[in-house]
């Protein structure tokens, strides 16, 4: 993680946004497919077109937390909430969850190459600026939220030091494999019950 979560474990305060996006999602893959569709078109109506690389590295971003949401942060019963938010050239994805006690680590341990999972996380601080876990405030769970900076041409801020080949090969297979993951799952009928 690239900063802290403050000592009084609340998320630090951030200018009003001027676009937000912001729904629940029932905890289930096609929830977690639905937010990174849904996030993908909000930033094309925001002037940032699918194939551009900010649109793209946020629902790349979207997809690794969505997903997490729903394999460890999943109480039945109770949806996750997405929310996109653009303020001063930066955009914010965070997802909230309703489970304490699964808290990712904020320095993750590095995944066994030969693993389906576990390289989530090391994917969102690849991409994002800074990323980080607070408390949901006033509720039990958690945010996951994650940050990228962007100049007003749509590209990001920051010019990341390119990671060796074989990160490369890992993140790309990560995506793939989220992709086959998440695109391969039974829809589910289940629509209702409680909210968080």
């Amino acid at each position: 993680m690239k900063s802290a979560t403050p000592p009084n474990g609340h998320m630090p305060q951030h200018p009003a946004p001027d676009r937000e996006f912001s729904m629940r999602f029932t905890s289930t893959p096609r929830g977690a497919r639905l937010a990174r569709r849904l996030v993908s078109h909000r930033l094309n109506d925001w002037g940032h077109p699918y194939t551009t690389s900010v649109n793209e590295t946020l629902t790349l971003i979207t997809a690794e937390v969505t997903a997490n949401a729903v394999r460890h942060g999943h109480v039945p019963g109770r949806d996750f909430r997405v929310r996109l938010t653009l303020a001063e050239g930066t955009f914010r994805i965070e997802v909230t969850d309703t489970r304490t006690e699964k808290q990712p680590s904020p320095t993750p341990s590095i995944p066994d190459p030969l693993s389906e999972s576990g390289r989530g996380l090391h994917l969102v601080a690849a991409l994002a600026d800074d990323w980080g876990v607070s408390p949901r405030q006033a509720a039990p769970g958690k945010t996951v939220w994650a940050e990228l900076r962007v100049r007003q041409q749509g590209h990001p801020h920051t010019q990341r030091v390119a990671p060796d080949p074989t990160e490369v090969d890992l993140l790309l297979a990560t995506a793939s494999r989220l992709r086959d993951d998440l695109g391969s799952q039974p829809a589910d009928a289940s629509h209702g019950g409680p909210r968080p």
